[in-house]
C-alpha cells in the first residue's frame, strides 16, 4: 500500500498594485542615494527614465523630470565629491543623514531607540553588514520599501502599520532634512533629489490623512 502525501502548502503572493509598486520604487531610490552617491549604472537608468504620467501630483512630476535631466548631464565622480562634501566632510557636516537630528530626543527617547524597538516589533533586523545606524534615511527609506513591497517571503504591511512606521520615523523629521539639503551651498545634483523627496513626503503624507 502506498502511503499518500500530505499535500504540500501553497502561497498565493497578489501582485503588488501598480500605485504601491511606484511607492516602493520611490523609497528604495532615496534609499539608495541617501545610502551612498550614485555610480555610472544607476546615473544611466535614471536619465532613460520615462516621465511620470501626466494625470499625476505635478511637484512630483516636475522634480522627477529635474532629476532625470540632471542625471543626464552628471558625473559620478563629482557627484561622488558632493556626496562627501554635503554629507561626510571632515568634522561636522554640512547636512546631517539622521533622523535623530531632525525630530530627536536625547538619551532613552532617542529616536534610534523607538526605530530599533519597532523594527523587532515588525520582525525586521538591520543587514548584519551595514554599518549605518538605524535611523539613518537610508534605512529608514529601505524599512518603508519593505513594508510598502514587501520581499524574502515577506508580505506587504497593512496601511496602518505602514502608517505608524511613517508617523513615527519619517514625517517627524524628513521634510526638514530635505530642506536642510536644499539649502546647502554644497548642493548641486542633490538638490534635485531633495526636491524629489519632498514632493514624495508632502503626496505620502497627504495619502496617509486621507486613508
Amino acid at each position: 500500500m502506498i502511503a499518500e502525501a500530505a499535500p504540500a502548502a501553497i502561497t498565493v503572493h497578489r501582485p503588488l498594485p501598480a500605485e504601491d509598486a511606484a511607492r516602493a520604487n520611490f523609497y528604495a531610490l532615496l534609499a539608495r542615494l541617501l545610502a551612498g552617491s550614485p555610480d555610472d549604472a544607476l546615473l544611466g537608468h535614471l536619465a532613460a527614465a520615462q516621465p511620470l504620467p501626466a494625470e499625476g501630483n505635478s511637484a512630483l512630476r516636475d522634480a522627477w523630470a529635474e532629476l532625470v535631466a540632471a542625471s543626464e548631464q552628471a558625473d559620478a565622480d563629482d557627484i561622488c565629491q558632493e556626496y562627501d562634501d554635503l554629507f561626510v566632510a571632515v568634522g561636522k557636516a554640512p547636512v546631517s543623514l539622521y533622523a535623530g537630528f531632525y525630530g530627536g530626543a536625547p538619551a532613552v527617547d532617542h529616536p534610534r531607540v523607538r526605530i530599533q524597538a519597532d523594527l523587532a516589533a515588525l520582525g525586521l533586523a538591520r543587514n548584519p553588514s551595514g554599518t549605518e545606524p538605524e535611523d539613518h534615511y537610508a534605512v529608514i527609506f529601505e524599512t518603508m520599501r519593505v513594508l510598502v513591497a514587501g520581499g524574502a517571503g515577506r508580505e506587504p504591511a497593512p496601511l496602518a502599520e505602514q502608517k505608524r512606521f511613517f508617523d513615527r520615523h519619517v514625517r517627524p523629521g524628513a521634510s526638514r532634512f530635505f530642506s536642510a539639503v536644499r539649502a546647502a551651498g554644497q548642493a548641486n545634483y542633490y538638490r534635485r533629489v531633495a526636491d524629489l523627496g519632498a514632493a514624495f513626503m508632502a503626496l505620502e503624507t497627504e495619502s496617509f490623512q486621507l486613508d
